[in-house]
């Protein structure tokens, strides 16, 4: 069975308090009967902008057109084995194999907005343009890679 999502409410922050962020929500909190006054339990995250999203993509659209050991990648594919590589934005999962003995086998984390939220997101990006300097553009700095990336053509 597939778990629900929570629904996703706006909320702004005021000195001391959590507000309603626009009408939809003011609406939904009504809706849920919830009065001044009562306590709730909240997943408190901040939204990305839409921007950093793009960044992503085009980072990985720059790894995957670019350096030759990610030839045949689609940009998507290109992200994913960064993150790998890097170790970055992975969950790691240590198996024992005969014969090979003790590895850790890393699953990359969704950068959806739903998974991660700004800062994380930001520094995970961060971390994957230091991989590819350190790794395949070595005359390059992280800045420089992030600079490029931001400069691709959406891809078609």
């Amino acid at each position: 069975m597939k778990s629900r999502k929570p629904e996703r409410l706006l909320l702004t922050v005021a000195k001391g308090a959590l507000i309603p962020g626009d009408g939809y929500t003011t609406k939904r909190l009504k809706e849920r009967g919830y009065r001044v006054g009562d306590v709730l339990l909240a997943d408190l995250r901040k939204p990305r902008h839409p921007g950093f999203h793009r960044l992503a993509h085009r980072l990985g659209q720059l790894v995957a057109e670019n350096i030759e050991a990610f030839e045949g990648l689609d940009g998507h594919a290109a992200l994913k084995r960064i993150q790998i590589e890097a170790g970055v934005g992975c969950d790691e999962i240590p198996l024992r194999l005969p014969v090979i003995g003790q590895i850790t086998y890393r699953v990359p984390r969704s950068l959806s907005y739903a998974s991660m939220d700004q800062s994380e997101f930001e520094a995970t990006v961060r971390r994957m343009c230091e991989h590819i300097a350190r790794e395949y553009w070595p005359s390059m700095s992280a800045e420089q890679i992030e600079a490029m990336a931001q400069v691709m053509p959406e891809a078609t």
